[in-house]
């Protein structure tokens, strides 16, 4: 089995709010912010940006990495084991659109501190490492 390399990208608002999408597929009905697998030749940040286009239809400026998430929980779960880089980048000030409704049913901005319940492991991780100003979680 080989390890899955991704980026999970948090994106704020100028309220400190984070974007989330509710999975529709593959993980629903969990919460998570957007992301997924780099492709070969790819950077984190060029990964980060089509991920987010492709998803929400956003265009984000300058994502910056800021930690790495070992998602040993999901492996646990579902015997897939999944290494996360993960991402900070502003709201462009757009709507976020579905553009992919078949992976995910709805947005929603929320507070970092009070995340809705079910939650993606590496989201949730994401997202504490950016509030704690961590690279990594060792728990």
């Amino acid at each position: 089995m080989s390890v899955i390399v991704g980026v999970g990208v948090v994106i704020v608002n100028e309220d400190g709010q984070v974007l989330l999408g509710k999975r529709s597929s593959k993980h629903a009905p969990y919460w998570s912010i957007f992301g997924g697998h780099v492709d070969a030749g790819e950077t984190f940040e060029q990964c980060a940006i089509r991920e987010i286009a492709e998803e929400t239809g956003l265009t984000i400026q300058s994502p910056k990495v800021y930690g790495i998430c070992n998602n040993l929980q999901t492996y646990q779960q579902e015997g897939k084991h999944t290494i996360s880089v993960c991402l900070l980048a502003k709201h462009p000030g757009d709507e976020p659109k579905l553009m992919e409704p078949e992976k995910c049913e709805q947005f929603m901005w929320c507070d970092p501190d009070n995340l809705p319940e079910p939650h993606f492991e590496a989201s949730r991780n994401a997202i504490k490492m950016w509030q704690e100003n961590k690279f990594y979680l060792t728990e």
